[in-house]
């Protein structure tokens, strides 16, 4: 199978953490419920922004916000404040956590992730993300990785 090379596409939206939330500011057919410290969110990327503190309160308003408002949330330097101190060493397994809720709990998700075969899934992205995906050619494509090993997880339990 041919490489996956971003995840914006119709056919690829369901690789994103943004899954199933459009752009345009509608969604997917699918729901998601993803769990991170008690609380419920409707997809990846608001459980992992929420993840970054250990402010309840903070967590609360990111499990309320749309993806790209969690996201943006942390673009705002005031709130750095509440950045937890040990993020970056636990963001790589936090984020497989995440993921793994989506595809493990979710059969339709998961047969999709299947259904890429063994294609290369490579998050590529025009906004400078070289850590969790690749840009000009360039990155470590965390991301890409992790959806990578939970379907060969799947595959290994299918």
């Amino acid at each position: 199978m041919e490489k996956i090379t971003n995840f914006t596409t119709k056919e690829t939206r369901f690789l994103s953490n943004f899954y199933p939330y459009k752009k345009d500011g509608g969604m997917y057919p699918h729901r998601l419920t993803i769990f991170y410290g008690g609380l419920k969110f409707g997809c990846v990327e608001n459980a992992y922004q929420a993840a970054k503190t250990k402010d309840e309160d903070i967590r609360r308003k990111i499990s309320r916000m749309s993806p790209y408002e969690a996201k943006a949330f942390w673009e705002d330097k005031q709130n750095q404040k509440y950045l937890a101190d040990d993020w970056m060493e636990k963001r790589l397994a936090v984020m497989q956590s995440l993921v793994e809720q989506k595809f493990c709990n979710h059969p339709d998700l998961k047969q999709m992730l299947l259904n890429t075969g063994d294609a290369e899934l490579e998050e590529g992205n025009d906004w400078g993300d070289t850590f969790w995906g690749v840009c000009n050619g360039e990155g470590q494509n965390h991301l890409g990785k992790i959806l990578m090993k939970i379907r060969l997880m799947c595959q290994q339990l299918a």
